[in-house]
């Protein structure tokens, strides 16, 4: 079974940061493009940001300029740096990975719950 492992969730005030990381099994890693979701209760899953295997990246309008994702090739880790947190921002984040570069789903984390309090 494929496992995604998150990190880094938290509780947060408003105009905050968090840094979130997911590690990825390396066959996964390396040939899949990996994303971030968020779901908040009664909503439905949205993607946050993207990043291809080459590196170019794709984000949320909402979150273009606050949030940026990254990938260390060498650990087989992937970032999300969440800066100028608003309370809209919480809920639980998963890390995905998958061919389709619209919405990776393939593989899935557990998920990590970000809260931003006002």
């Amino acid at each position: 079974q494929v496992q995604l492992v998150e990190s880094g969730g938290g509780l947060v005030q408003a105009g905050g940061s968090l840094r979130l990381s997911c590690v990825a099994p390396r066959n996964i890693f390396s040939i899949y493009h990996m994303a971030w979701y968020r779901q908040a209760p009664g909503e439905q899953r949205e993607l946050v940001a993207v990043i291809g295997r080459g590196g170019n990246t794709n984000y949320a309008d909402s979150r273009k300029g606050r949030f940026t994702i990254s990938r260390d090739n060498a650990n087989n880790t992937v970032y999300l740096q969440m800066n100028s947190l608003k309370p809209e921002d919480t809920g639980v984040y998963y890390c995905a990975a998958g061919f389709r570069w619209s919405a990776p789903g393939d593989y899935w984390g557990q998920g990590t719950q970000v809260t931003v309090s006002v």
